[in-house]
């Protein structure tokens, strides 16, 4: 059996990541979804091992020591994590894993597992990109100065991904993402075992 593909969906804020990210989800339901570890309490309706897996500090930091993730980051005071335990099982089972992460999150796993396809997703202009955060009304002047900031560096890492999709229309890059994913289970590297199994037959 052929292992799945891990897919990895990253871009900065304001280019519409999670968008394509839950219309790929909608397009192709068998991709699985992992499940992160976080030190943050539960929140209303949050369930253990459904929304997220719910650890002490103590506990997290010894997940990190024994090498158990396959990426983390800190958010406002808080760790997520990613275990790498169960995405390999979901992998080794033939299952297409995605995730929906930022720059730093895709060099760790793509570090960790090279064999991950790695999607970046772009607006078609920067002007683009300062309108949808100004829309969101969520920002102060100064915060907006600073997220734009973050957005042009980010942007400028775009050479460490497999590949590009400029987000003008979000129906339209998910369709693209889709095309990425049939194509990379058609790669030969991902079939040469079976070919080979073929041409031994009698």
């Amino acid at each position: 059996m052929k292992n799945g593909l891990l897919i990895v969906i990253s871009g900065p804020s304001g280019a519409g990541k999670g968008t394509i990210y839950n219309k790929v989800l909608d397009k192709m339901p068998e991709i699985r979804k992992s499940i992160s570890v976080t030190t943050r309490k539960p929140r209303a309706g949050e369930k253990e091992g459904v929304h997220y897996y719910f650890r002490t500090e103590e506990e997290y930091q010894r997940m990190i020591a024994c090498g158990e993730f396959l990426e983390t980051a800190s958010v406002y005071n808080h760790h997520y994590g990613t275990p790498k335990a169960p995405v390999f099982q979901m992998l080794e089972a033939g299952d297409d894993v995605m995730f929906e992460i930022d720059n730093y999150g895709s060099r760790q796993i793509k570090r960790k597992y090279p064999e991950a396809v790695t999607i970046y997703v772009m607006p078609p202009s920067f002007e683009i990109l300062k309108e949808r955060l100004t829309a969101r009304g969520t920002e102060s002047e100064d915060s907006l100065k600073t997220r734009l900031g973050n957005s042009r560096r980010e942007l400028s890492e775009y050479g460490n991904f497999d590949y590009i999709v400029f987000n003008d229309d979000a129906d339209v890059a998910a369709e693209e993402v889709v095309s990425i994913i049939n194509a990379e289970k058609c790669r030969m590297s991902r079939n040469e075992q079976e070919v080979k199994r073929l041409l031994a037959e009698k």
